[in-house]
């Protein structure tokens, strides 16, 4: 299954392969606003996701085998992860990869945030 959404999702997306843009023209930059919700890939056992935009709080929670971009997210993106691979191109919230015992999570930090969280 292979879904293009222009807009916005909300919570619990996983599976297939979902690629999640805003609509053109919305006023905001998208890499600076939250267009998907929370817990977003909660639980995943597989699909990619693409998001040009930010995650609510939650992102990739107990993900065991999806693949994800996305451009920021909330507080405790990648918690309890156990494989899978989430790339942040961004910022992200606290608690970051708190009990993550598998997977791989690679994350922007261009201005040395990240290891305070």
């Amino acid at each position: 299954m292979n879904i293009r959404l222009i807009g916005e999702a909300n919570d619990y997306v996983a599976g297939g392969e979902l690629v999640v843009t805003p609509v053109e023209n919305t006023g905001f930059v998208p890499e600076e606003a939250t267009i998907v919700g929370n817990t977003c890939l909660y639980g995943a056992t597989g699909g990619q996701v693409f998001v040009r935009g930010k995650a609510g709080e939650r992102f990739a929670v107990r993900n065991s085998l999806a693949e994800a971009v996305v451009e920021g997210t909330g507080d405790h993106c990648c918690e309890y992860m156990t494989g899978g691979c989430v790339v942040v191109l961004g910022k992200v919230g606290r608690n970051v990869a708190a009990g993550m015992t598998g997977g791989l999570a690679y994350i922007l930090d261009e201005d040395d945030s990240l290891m305070p969280k």
